[in-house]
């Protein structure tokens, strides 16, 4: 061995049984005490600093500090607590910028252990570490205290280590043991070595070795199988629940698990020790797959089923229906990732550089991964309790759905069927989490955290596993009823109702169309203190603004499904169509001229089933409910079954913080406007509190030039409009109103601009204009995914129906505007017809709003108007 590659551990006797250490060992230290490993450290250290090396202490232990301090030795402290992710992206950012040939001291691997709660995440820790110190030419010294770590966990650390060391004391002496020297040998090297004075001597004869490992084995406790921390930690609480412990010591415990397993959020905390028992905490890890937290997604659904399952005013434990859901641990996620050797590519994307490069690389990858087996035996077990009942997987990440930061529709959900033999099933289900893991890394879910300063928060992702709530009709099975919840509707549109009474989206059959904005379709809307009050005039516009299609899984064909409710329900005619539907006699008419057959054509108005039953009054009881718990307005989804004697069971099956604006007071609206003033005037139709923003530019997309473009320049307006987002949007300095044909968001072109959300970001208006000869309408979204950007984002939303009565619309006044297009986009100067950029900024133009009496006007001001508040 070339003697430059030679270093010392500072002991010529151990030097003398290691044959010495090599530049890219790793050394671990197996002991009993931290002293133990102190013994080993002042030595090696002392040497490396005299032969001018640079020393690194990775501090990150409770444990007192194994170098006194230096100015020759760098101190990085590092706090495990703030997550797996976090720690080993800091550690492998020193390592970087470190580069190669320094010498490093971590504190004791076992340390991780509080902050973790398992030890599988410490030896991924190890395992993406190590190979990684021995690529930039160092030597680390590691630790580990005996009895702490599973054997599974043990066994990858000596795969991973150049060197393995077993440190321990027995009979009054002090021994070393190597169990792993790599690439190097001797006749004596890996016996036991006794320390005798300054030297380490090894345990030559069989009277002696086997006296001495007969000892040192029963305290190893060869034969038994060391149990991961984790399943410790629940061995303790199963006792203290079985022993009914005093409530404090089940509090202390309750709190601990919850930081572990629920979050990290304080107000969801706060909730979970109110409203979670230990016995609930051990029945929730009863069906976790893997370790970690359980994710924002499946907290809410597990809080609202608790909270109201506890509520004395209503008989929810009658009503509600009971969940059997499984969970797949956020550990999981990482171990996917280090399992198949991504983990470099993984902290490329953590840089500024690589944060959507390596991350679309790193997304590609993670569809086709494979598991590791333990956790596919876990996925086996489940499917084999839900049979062949289809299920839902759902993305439930740390982050999501909390306080502040919803992450709506920003990964992806799927529907599984179910159905084929147990491999197939696997394979789907498997084929699911891929693709979920991989929605991580999706461009739109990182400029969503990049937006919200998230970009460099642990976001781990969790998987809530969900029995589908419906039932099954011949070949399809779905709920009878879906929807979303709000439990404050800044959406109102008559001056009559109240915001605070909510306010649900409601669909017949899965829910998909409840949450998402569907191209040609429509919800119906229901503001819960005034049911019969819909946001839409005549029969015309029922018919235009109701629910054609639905969402079903058809098990037959093992898929999801849409259905037009017209075939639906010719189908299944035992289902009861009129409680929630009007007969269209009308279409129905011009169906039988056509084709002579007779075929009931329903209108979903949902008006019997909302006058005949108190599924309201249960709703609004279940939001208030859920809102005075969280102390905060609330969104829920949910599905709903109706039995023959109008019994409603209700299946809540998220609940999140809403995000809303409160109503703040302006000062009352200009009543003496000249028209010329005015540049739209509308009652209701707009969602985002009382607003008051003067304008320094205005976006339009002509209706009729648009609908002209063919398909292809469609988009590429979509992309016009993104640009010119980055370029002059700013919501507090340059602030933008956008107004288009149609709906924002469409994947359809011919009804509205195609646009992604984070090519509207920075607005601060987004409008929606009726097109009616176009073909192109708004969708009065709220409480959808679409929704939940606008608000996050704090985005004023409004829709203008100029063909109605309502509401004024004076475009030619918007077009007298200066439009400087060109100037901005001459690249794009054949759009120029098609986009007009307006510049507002002295004119003096404000769009103002007030929700109690749901009037609002853009209007350009008078001397009158100086001093209305920004």
């Amino acid at each position: 061995m070339d003697s430059a590659l030679r270093v010392t551990s500072g002991y010529d006797s151990l030097d003398q049984i290691l044959d010495g250490l090599r530049i890219g060992d790793n050394v671990v230290w197996e002991v009993d005490s931290i002293d133990d490993y102190r013994y080993f450290i002042g030595p090696y250290v002392d040497h490396a600093l005299k032969e001018n090396r640079r020393v690194i202490y990775m501090r990150f232990g409770e444990h007192e500090p194994l170098l006194g301090a230096s100015p020759h030795i760098r101190v990085c402290s590092i706090d495990p607590r703030q997550g797996f992710e976090h720690f080993a992206t800091r550690i492998h950012e020193i390592l970087r910028d470190e580069g190669t040939g320094a010498f490093y001291v971590f504190d004791c691997l076992s340390e991780l252990l509080s902050a973790w709660t398992t030890d599988h995440m410490v030896g991924n820790f190890f395992w993406v570490t190590c190979p990684y110190l021995f690529e930039l030419d160092t030597v680390a010294y590691f630790a580990l205290i005996r009895h702490s770590h599973s054997f599974e966990t043990l066994d990858r650390i000596r795969q991973t280590t150049q060197v393995l060391v077993d440190v321990y004391q027995a009979d009054g002496h002090f021994y070393v043991h190597p169990r792993k020297v790599w690439q190097r040998h001797s006749p004596t090297m890996f016996l036991p070595h006794r320390k005798h004075g300054d030297r380490f001597i090894p345990i030559t004869n069989s009277w002696e070795a086997t006296k001495l490992l007969r000892t040192h084995g029963r305290r190893e406790g060869y034969g038994t199988r060391y149990l991961d921390h984790w399943h410790q930690l629940f061995l303790e609480a199963e006792r203290l629940d079985r022993e009914q412990a005093e409530p404090r010591e089940q509090l202390t415990m309750i709190r601990h698990i919850c930081r572990h397993m629920i979050g990290r959020d304080e107000r969801v905390l706060a909730l979970a020790e109110r409203y979670f028992s230990l016995s609930d905490l051990i029945n929730i890890r009863s069906r976790i797959i893997g370790t970690g937290f359980i994710g924002g997604k499946a907290v809410g659904m597990l809080l609202a089923n608790h909270i109201l399952s506890k509520e004395l005013s209503f008989t929810w434990r009658d009503a509600l229906e009971p969940h059997d859901s499984f969970y797949v641990g956020s550990n999981v996620y990482y171990s996917y990732i280090v399992h198949n050797g991504w983990w470099k590519l993984f902290m490329e994307q953590k840089n500024t550089d690589g944060y959507f490069s390596a991350a679309e690389t790193l997304r590609e990858c993670m569809m086709q991964g494979v598991f590791p087996e333990s956790i596919r035996e876990g996925f086996r077990r489940m499917l084999e309790y839900f049979g062949q009942y289809p299920i839902i997987v759902r993305s439930s990440s740390l982050l999501e759905d909390g306080f502040g930061n919803a992450f709506a529709g920003k990964y992806d959900s799927f529907f599984r069927t179910n159905q084929g033999t147990p491999e197939e099933r696997l394979e789907m289900f498997e084929d699911a989490v891929r693709r979920i893991f991989a929605s991580a890394m999706s461009e739109e879910a990182l400029a969503y955290r990049l937006q919200r300063g998230l970009d460099q928060s642990d976001e781990q992702m969790a998987l809530l596993v969900q029995r589908v709530s419906g039932s099954y009709h011949e070949r399809y099975y779905f709920p009878e009823l879906a929807g979303v919840g709000v439990s404050y509707n800044s959406f109102v549109w008559d001056r009559d109702m109240e915001p605070t009474a909510g306010m649900l989206r409601l669909v017949l059959g899965l829910g998909t169309r409840a949450v998402d904005r569907v191209d040609g379709d429509y919800p119906c809307i229901v503001a819960l203190d005034a049911p019969m009050k819909r946001p839409v005039k005549g029969v015309e516009d029922v018919r235009k603004f109701s629910q054609r299609d639905v969402d079903v899984l058809n098990v037959e064909e093992n898929a999801l499904q849409t259905v037009s409710t017209l075939r639906l329900s010719g189908a299944l005619p035992e289902m009861p169509w009129s409680l929630y539907g009007v007969r269209d006699t009308e279409t129905s008419s011009l169906i039988r001229s056509r084709t002579r057959q007779k075929e009931d054509v329903w209108l979903l108005t949902f008006e019997r089933f909302l006058a005949q039953t108190d599924f309201c009054a249960m709703m609004q009881n279940a939001l208030k409910t859920l809102e005075n718990a969280y102390d905060y307005p609330v969104d829920i989804e949910f599905t709903a079954s109706v039995d023959t004697q109008q019994t409603i069971r209700l299946c809540v099956v998220q609940c999140r913080p809403l995000q809303t604006k409160g109503i703040q007071t302006l000062g009352q609206l200009p009543t003496d406007l000249d028209d010329e003033q005015v540049i739209f005037r509308n009652e209701g139709n707009f969602m985002g509190g009382n607003v008051a923003h003067q304008l320094s530019w205005i976006i339009w997309v002509e209706p009729d030039e648009y609908a002209r473009l063919g398909h292809a320049d469609k988009f590429e307006v979509a992309r016009l409009i993104g640009r010119l987002n980055k370029r002059i949007a700013d919501r507090q300095d340059n602030k933008t109103m956008l107004l288009g044909p149609g709906r924002w968001g469409t994947s359809t072109p011919s009804l509205g601009v195609p646009i992604a959300f984070n090519e509207i970001n920075n607005m601060t208006i987004v409008g929606e204009v009726a097109f009616e000869s176009g073909g192109m309408m708004p969708e009065l979204s709220y409480g959808s995914h679409f929704f939940q950007d606008l608000v996050e984002s704090e985005i004023f939303y409004l829709a203008l129906y100029p063909e109605r009565r309502d509401c004024q619309f004076n475009r030619q006044r918007l077009l007298n505007f200066h439009n400087v297009f060109e100037g901005l986009m001459p690249a794009s100067s054949r759009f120029k017809k098609v986009v007009k950029v307006l510049q507002v900024e002295d004119a003096g133009l404000y769009v103002r709003s007030d929700v109690v009496s749901q009037q609002l006007v853009c209007y350009s001001e008078n001397g009158d108007y100086a001093e209305l508040p920004v």
